[in-house]
């Protein structure tokens, strides 16, 4: 795939008081099932799209829930206080990657899933695409 010489992809809540704008390329979508996902996406799972946290330039006021996740990792949710809208995710122990919630994507066409991790944790009626691998629980650092 070739990319623009000047890479602009950008996104941000309901309300626009918060917006983004990465100039690297996504590393990653992701569709994860783990419970805390289950509650930030309102019984569902959450889609979320990985990025070089360097390359992250973000406007606008967070609020931030910090919690340890079923990894046990030291996680950071940010939303817009004044729409609600959960805009980015983050790692204490990987500060070097930001994930943005991918229905924040201006163009929601650049968030194609590649896996779906924490399957073990969804409901019996959870719709999870057959043709993307499946990981049961926290996926291998490699995968992000």
């Amino acid at each position: 795939m070739t990319l623009p010489e000047k890479l602009s992809i950008a996104g941000g809540c309901l309300c626009s008081a918060v917006r983004y704008l990465s100039t690297a390329a996504p590393l990653l979508t992701r569709v994860c099932w783990c419970r805390d996902c289950q509650y930030f996406g309102a019984g569902s799972g959450t889609v979320n799209t990985w990025f070089p946290a360097a390359a992250v330039e973000v406007s606008g006021p967070l609020t931030d829930y910090a919690s340890v996740a079923d990894s046990g990792r030291s996680m950071h949710r940010r939303f817009c206080p004044r729409c609600g809208t959960h805009v980015l995710t983050q790692s204490d122990q990987r500060t070097d990657l930001l994930g943005v919630r991918s229905g924040t994507l201006d163009d929601p066409e650049l968030a194609r899933p590649a896996v779906t991790v924490w399957t073990a944790h969804a409901p019996s009626w959870a719709t999870i695409d057959q043709r993307l691998p499946r990981i049961p629980g926290q996926p291998d650092p490699a995968m992000l």
